[in-house]
């Protein structure tokens, strides 16, 4: 049985296309992605917004490392979990204004947090504690109880990792694009309010776990919690596992395809082009501009 739908894997090449539209003003490429995955999941509905999130937590080798597109990417993975956390029966903002500061905020009537959306490329080997800001997110709480960080499932350790501990010591609940889709979906077969208090019970889980590096013993607890809190969960548990796996193997096809193409477009370059091509990748000859307009400043001369 396959869940993750062809019209999904479509879109998902649609919207990676889409991200890399720059106008040349971030700030508006930002608020139009916004707009138009709101606009496009209210009228495809849920089944829209499942597709984002199996698909989404991976970045796209075509885009450039540290490259504007990549950044607007980054963008696009918070508007998805905000979008997830509203059907859930939040209510959820996007943040833009300031650097040291979460990138969503939702609140209840009952209780509220922070969140974040991670997302790497597969082709990305090392990853430290400090890439998932489980620490960040602590300090960016700003007076609520929680904060979550929404990371795809096969980037984050299975064995040994700080992060564990860090998320145990601080309530910060670790999360996956997964565990959201589970929870989009038990909104919409049982009740958003449903949905919240299930949302809350896995941060007080977090909360009362005992620190520990150990992930099997952490993934055990916040799993269990899901699990055991509703017996329609399961079902919908299998699915999503299902899908997860899938979107490995969509994801791995994606990459492997771009990276191929990119190696037999490189194979094919003359001496002066491959020279040029690698002089622009080390940014060459920015670094020379820079050097060149340092000059002595007045400190010195402030006696």
């Amino acid at each position: 049985m396959e869940i993750i739908t062809e019209e999904q894997v479509e879109n998902r090449k649609y919207w990676i296309d889409n991200l890399s539209r720059l106008s040349g003003n971030f700030g508006t490429d930002v608020e139009r992605i916004e707009k138009e995955l709101r606009q496009e999941i209210q009228v495809y509905g849920i089944v829209s917004l499942l597709g984002h999130l199996r698909l989404c937590g991976v970045i796209p080798e075509c885009y450039g490392s540290d490259t504007s597109e990549e950044k607007l990417y980054s963008k696009y993975t918070d508007a998805v979990i905000h979008e997830a956390y509203t059907a859930m029966g939040f209510t959820s903002v996007v943040l833009t204004e300031r650097a040291d500061v979460a990138d969503v905020e939702c609140v209840t009537d009952d209780y509220s947090f922070v969140a974040d959306a991670k997302a790497f490329r597969l082709s990305r080997t090392a990853k430290n504690q400090k890439d998932f800001k489980v620490e960040a997110m602590d300090n960016w709480k700003h007076g609520k109880p929680y904060a979550m960080v929404v990371c795809p499932v096969y980037q984050l350790p299975s064995w040994i990792s700080q992060i564990y501990q860090q998320a145990a010591a601080r309530s910060v609940c670790i999360a996956t694009y997964t565990h959201l889709a589970v929870l989009v979906r038990y909104a919409q077969e049982s009740t958003q309010s449903d949905a919240l208090g299930l949302v809350r019970e896995v941060f007080r889980t977090v909360e009362a776990m005992h620190p520990s590096k150990n992930a099997n013993s952490y993934w055990q607890a916040v799993n269990r919690t899901l699990l055991d809190f509703d017996d329609i969960i399961g079902k919908i548990w299998k699915e999503e596992k299902l899908a997860s796996n899938e979107s490995i193997l969509i994801s791995r096809e994606e990459a492997l395809t771009f990276l191929a193409a990119e190696r037999a477009r490189i194979m094919r370059l003359s001496r002066a082009e491959a020279i040029r091509e690698v002089l622009e990748g080390r940014k060459v000859d920015s670094k020379i501009q820079t050097v060149e307009s340092i000059t002595q400043n007045e400190i010195l001369n402030l006696e």
